[in-house]
Order: structure tokens, then C-alpha cells, then sequence
């Protein structure tokens, strides 16, 4: 059973880091559940301090992850109604059948939001879209670091209880 559970936290590890990068897939929740795996086998002692700390971390950057593209179209210049759209556009852009729609989705999202909002002024529109695109490549390098560092500590913990894991 340990073996098991060691092998489906991997996995969980390995896709978590590419979710990091593709929205379709929770990364960081992943990476977090290849933790708790690893921690449910008989061999590895819980330890309450480093899955309470990472799931707080988990949770406060999965909220972020919505809202770091948001303000960054802000940050540019936006309206609100930009912003909604970078968030509409987020979720549109993820179920679409385009490829790299979610990338593609908060910057259209953003720049229809503005164009709505002052259909004259395609600079200030290109300006908020461009921070939302932005924002969006702040929130996936954030995620990618904290699925390594999630990736280190597992690795970490398997290779100090190798003997009884292997």
C-alpha cells in the first residue's frame, strides 16, 4: 500500500508542476495532494506543521491566481470593466476549444471589457489588456515555483525515509 501511495504522490507531483502552467489542471492542489499521499504511507510520519503551512499557501495562492491578472490590468490603466473582463475572459478562455485560450482569454476578456467600457480609446484598451497578459505570466511563474519547491520537499522526505519507502 505504501508503494501505492508513494507512486500516486509522484504522479500528483509530475502533473502538479505542469498544471502550474496549463489552468485546465489545479497544479498547486495537485502538488499539495502528492504531499498528503506521501504522508498517509506508514513508513513517513505525519508531520501536521508542513501540511497545515502548505495547504495555507496552497489556498492563499489559488485565490491569487484569480486575482494577480486582475490587478495587473488595473495596474495598467483599467476599469472594472476590464478587469471583469480579464476574469470572464479567464474562464471563457479555459473551456474554448482554441489553443492557448487561456492565455488568449484574459487579454481579449480585458480588451473587449475596455473597448465597452470607452470604445474610442483602442490604446488604453491594448494598455489594460497588455497587464492582464501580464498578470497572468506573474500568477503561472508563482505557481510553477511553489510546485518545484512543493516538488523539493517531497523528494526531500522520500530520499530520508528511503529505507523503509524502497
Amino acid at each position: 500500500m505504501d508503494s501505492l501511495l508513494l507512486l500516486l504522490g509522484f504522479i500528483c507531483m509530475i502533473v502538479g508542476v505542469l498544471g502550474s502552467f496549463l489552468p485546465v489542471l489545479p497544479g498547486i492542489s495537485l502538488s499539495w495532494l502528492g504531499l498528503l499521499l506521501l504522508y498517509m504511507t506508514k513508513v513517513v510520519p505525519i508531520n501536521y506543521w508542513i501540511l497545515g503551512i502548505t495547504l495555507a499557501v496552497t489556498i492563499i495562492i489559488s485565490v491569487l491566481n484569480y486575482i494577480i491578472p486582475a490587478k495587473g490590468t488595473k495596474k495598467f490603466g483599467g476599469s472594472t470593466y476590464g478587469v471583469w473582463g480579464t476574469n470572464i475572459g479567464l474562464v471563457v478562455g479555459i473551456f474554448a476549444p482554441i489553443p492557448f485560450g487561456f492565455i488568449i482569454g484574459p487579454f481579449a476578456g480585458a480588451f473587449i471589457g475596455e473597448l465597452i467600457y470607452d470604445y474610442k480609446d483602442h490604446n488604453r484598451a491594448l494598455k489594460a489588456a497588455t497587464g492582464s497578459f501580464i498578470g497572468f505570466l506573474a500568477s503561472s511563474f508563482i505557481n510553477f515555483m511553489l510546485c518545484i519547491i512543493f516538488f523539493g520537499l517531497f523528494l526531500t522526505i522520500v530520499w530520508q525515509n528511503r529505507a523503509g519507502l524502497f
